[in-house]
């Protein structure tokens, strides 16, 4: 009925929108700032970022784009910068969660500017403020990894006492909630679960992690099924196994987020299930709300982006829209 509620109301939004839009670019006076979260060109990111090119693209606003190597730190003291910049908008990753974030958002809206976030919730700034505008465009972090580690384990045959190695970041309060749901998980299958905290470097860039999972690999030789919550590791997965001297399939893999890299390796059954949350809208969706609340004052839309499954079976179907970075 949720998802049923929110299809109407953007289909409600597109028409109510289109005499404007027929219009000559009818958000031009519209400046907004946007997170993609990572660096720059990196995967995952890079499809955010190019969503959000394509609504600016479609509707007409200018953006300024801010990377942040997905560390929270940096998207703190960014945002800080964001808002003495005075957009009419920023458009924010949600990863260093609401007590961080909270107090600068009070801020920003102390000043006339609307924020939105997207890919983690910021469940108490969007309850305070979505009459502002304050919407959300992504996954339900918890239940998406809940269901992809139940999947998993209906999808390798994995049964009790099997060890899964679950890569993750735990640390994070908000965008943590996705690793805590796949390892919730596979303890209510009985599952033997090793946890490993994906550390700064490999955050930032996912063939450095490499060593690490060889090196766990080597002192658990019974590993079922690896689980890399990251988009960026799971685009990894070839150069892990390769590392750790494994052939396709001779480790599972699961994951999340689609790019080039991981239809590849999904086709040479390095990778075996991958959760989609569809980025792209992720980028296109809030720089559309930040629009619609300054240009047509509506409130914020919370949008569940992540719900479909890619492996061997469909992975052909969406491999020409991952090669263009929007799938």
């Amino acid at each position: 009925m949720k998802k049923r509620i929110l299809v109407a109301m953007v289909l409600l939004l597109a028409i109510i929108a289109a005499p404007a839009m027929a219009q000559a670019k009818w958000a031009s006076n519209v400046r907004v700032v946007f997170f993609p979260g990572g660096p720059q060109g990196g995967v995952f990111a890079v499809n955010v970022y190019n969503g959000a090119v394509q609504a600016a693209a479609d509707i007409g606003c200018k953006v300024d784009y801010v990377w942040s190597d997905w560390d929270p730190q940096k998207m703190i003291q960014q945002f800080r910068e964001a808002v003495a910049m005075k957009p009419d908008g920023i458009c924010i990753m949600g990863h260093p969660g609401d007590e961080a974030f909270d107090a600068l958002i009070d801020d920003a809206r102390s000043k006339g500017i609307i924020v939105t976030s997207m890919n983690t919730e910021l469940p108490k700034a969007e309850a305070k403020y979505a009459g502002n505008g304050f919407g959300y465009v992504g996954a339900s972090l918890y239940s998406a990894g809940h269901a992809l580690g139940a999947q998993a384990v209906m999808n390798f045959a994995l049964k009790k006492g099997d060890r899964a190695m679950v890569w993750g970041l735990l640390s994070q309060p908000a965008r943590g909630e996705r690793t805590k749901g796949v390892i919730d998980a596979f303890k209510e299958n009985g599952l033997v679960v090793d946890y490993i905290e994906i550390d700064a470097t490999t955050n930032k860039d996912a063939p450095a992690g490499a060593p690490t999972f060889a090196g766990y690999v080597s002192s658990h030789p019974d590993v079922k099924v690896v689980v890399t919550d990251h988009g960026g590791l799971t685009a990894t997965a070839a150069t892990y196994l390769k590392a750790a001297g494994k052939k396709p399939g001779e480790i599972k893999i699961a994951g999340f987020d689609l790019s080039p890299a991981t239809i590849t390796a999904i086709k040479g059954n390095y990778t075996q299930l991958v959760i989609d949350q569809q980025e792209w809208l992720q980028g296109y969706l809030p720089v559309l709300q930040v629009c619609l609340t300054k240009v047509y004052q509506f409130s914020g839309l919370h949008i569940d982006t992540g719900a479909g499954f890619v492996d061997k079976n469909n992975v052909d179907i969406i491999a020409p829209l991952a090669a263009k970075n929007i799938r």
